[in-house]
């Protein structure tokens, strides 16, 4: 049941209005993205689901409602729900991507108002709502699958597969709505090469057994009817955002059309490990999955034995970009890109891995550098599934328990990610850098005022760990930055004195006497007090600082013991964040020696 007062706040919310409608607006956010029928059910029931038997499991649009709370108590505040459009009854799959009707919602998550009211309760929390939509294809059950005395009167089509020969498979197109004419798609073949861009966008996805006509995009009228429906759905479900499935299918200038009509925005799916492919989607779409360094991301954290280097050596997407048209929506937004450990498409991390600090340093990677963060369901509760079928597991199973280590993790990860944009109005803008380590097991990537250390030496070898070096001139002398995932203190200058808190609590007497000690130490040591900063790994688990100046001293917030900034009643207008925001900006404008931005 949900409760009563949001009850009457969507009884008297027929239509949900669009919160955000461009890039700019999303850049600040965190996603959760989740499946529609594995996120939970309306009746809060402990119905089994058997993820291999690929079939529907019971999630709806009403579950996904009354969970918000779990959803928000991490720290995001938009969700990224799977497709709604009416799919393919008699096939064994339950995650909406398999359609067949594009203006009907699917009665399997429930009413066309039980998604209204979805996005009222979102939008009611301040909170995005972003839409997954596939456009490039539709699915349809073949009317024989081998023999021609199996043909009914459906079209009769011969599909190439990438083998070469020949499939006599029959497309009831009618049943393809709107587009029900077999002229609306492009004439049948699977996709053989996919070096091929235009077989990659004309030919067809899935196989003999479920093929997926591939829509006529090129077809004026065609792409009138999918303009149209992708403006009219946005404004009637309060949409803020389109998630677009499958993007590198369609040829460029259609995204540049679709984008402007969507009115919102749109982050593309393109499945690559080439970032100038990625990028050349930039543009025509507002931003797009940063798959080229999720592949990066994979190679580095797999193992002990993973190449961080490959990670510290991928192209910025942004920076590849072609510049927006003339005519193009986006041409005065910030240019996006989606950054994730984990989604549907791909295993789960920890399937690659049980080492604790592995992963632990992959999940904290989407929240520190450039990208928009980007956390898939289950990740929280530390799922395992390894491809689909096995990574879409049912988390009403989990019981969505809020004391599990990947929890607090993300909260943190999102609190502080928070904590810095309120910091540095530069934040969002300012790209991340890396500084060079001599050790080839860490990597340290500045993205002022964070500072994030990564290893990949794993939790479980008791013999070595490794040491970061923050350079002179990153900070400034004294200045105290906290690692906000362990609520311990770094001394800047001090050549490694670090202050370890447990549980986040230091007393004012102790706090003194630590100061006092770090001081006379600064003294003794005369110039080395000035130099770099070595900082110990510990069990090989990352770190993420932060100036503890930049901490919010609310009970709620990262770290509070040791924060030394405004409590949470404090605005940005305030003396402690206008003194706060001076001292980032006089920084961003000083780069020492060794080319690294200097925190004043």
């Amino acid at each position: 049941m949900l409760p009563i007062a949001l009850a009457l706040l969507l009884a008297l919310t027929p239509i949900s209005p669009v919160l955000a409608a461009s890039a700019s607006e999303w850049a600040s956010k965190s996603i959760y993205q989740l499946v529609t029928d594995r996120f939970a059910t309306s009746i809060n029931s402990s119905t089994p689901c058997d993820t291999s038997q690929r079939t529907y499991c019971g999630g709806s649009w009403a579950g996904i409602t009354q969970h918000l709370d779990y959803i928000q108590d991490m720290g995001f505040d938009a969700v990224w729900i799977s497709p709604i459009s009416k799919n393919l009854d008699g096939t064994a799959y339950g995650d909406g991507y398999w359609l067949t009707d594009l203006d009907t919602t699917s009665s399997r998550f429930g009413t066309a108002q039980d998604l209204k009211n979805l996005s009222a309760a979102l939008h009611a929390r301040g909170m995005y709502l972003m839409l997954d939509v596939v456009v490039n294809h539709f699915a349809a059950l073949p009317q024989n699958s081998s023999s021609s005395s199996l043909l009914s009167t459906a079209s009769k089509t011969s599909l190439t597969s990438p083998l070469g020969d020949l499939l006599d498979i029959s497309i009831n197109y009618p049943d393809l709505l709107p587009l029900s004419n077999e002229a609306d798609f492009h004439p049948a073949c699977f996709i053989a090469d996919y070096t091929n861009q235009t077989e990659v966008e004309q030919c067809w996805l899935g196989d003999e057994r479920l093929p997926l006509p591939d829509v006529n995009t090129e077809d004026p009228d065609v792409v009138e009817t999918l303009y149209k429906w992708i403006a009219d759905m946005v404004k009637e479900y309060g949409v803020d955002g389109v998630r677009i499935d499958t993007v590198k299918h369609i040829r460029r200038a259609f995204w540049e059309g679709f984008t402007q009509r969507a009115g919102v925005f749109t982050l593309g799916e393109v499945e690559t490990d080439n970032a100038t492919y990625a990028a050349s989607y930039l543009g025509a779409v507002d931003g797009v999955l940063d798959y080229p360094t999720w592949y990066k991301l994979i190679m580095a954290f797999a193992s002990v034995s993973g190449n961080l280097s490959a990670i510290q050596d991928a192209p910025s997407l942004p920076s590849l970009a072609s510049p927006p048209s003339s005519s193009s929506s986006s041409k005065s937004q910030p240019v996006l890109t989606g950054s994730f450990l984990e989604n549907h498409d791909q295993p789960r991390f920890p399937s690659f891995t049980h080492d604790v600090a592995l992963r632990k340093n992959a999940m904290v990677w989407p929240f520190v550098g450039d990208g928009l963060p980007i956390v898939y369901y289950g990740q929280e509760q530390g799922y395992e599934g390894g491809g689909d079928p096995s990574n879409r597991e049912a988390l009403w199973l989990s019981g969505y328990k809020s004391d599990k280590p990947g929890v607090a993790l993300l909260k943190t990860l999102n609190g502080v990610r928070k904590q810095a944009i309120k910091a540095n109005e530069s934040f969002l803008a300012t790209p991340a850098h890396w500084i060079t380590q001599s050790e080839p097991s860490t990597i340290m990537l500045s993205k002022p005022p964070l500072l994030t250390l990564f290893t990949n030496v794993g939790a479980n070898d008791s013999t070595y760990q490794p040491t970061w070096r923050i350079p002179a001139g990153l900070y400034a002398p004294g200045t105290t930055l906290i690692d906000v995932l362990a609520c311990r203190a770094v001394a800047v200058g001090s050549g490694g004195n670090e202050t370890a808190v447990a549980g986040g609590v230091v007393s004012e007497a102790e706090g003194a006497g630590k100061d006092a000690a770090r001081e006379k130490k600064k003294k003794r040591d005369g110039a080395s007090a000035e130099g770099e900063t070595l900082v110990k790994a510990k069990g090989g688990m990352p770190q993420v600082l932060i100036p503890a100046s930049m901490l919010s001293r609310s009970g709620d917030g990262v770290c509070p013991a040791l924060a030394t900034g405004p409590g949470e009643g404090a605005g940005r207008e305030g003396t402690g964040a206008a003194s706060m925001q001076s001292r980032v900006g006089r920084g961003l404008a000083v780069v020492g020696a060794l080319g690294v931005v200097a925190l004043l």
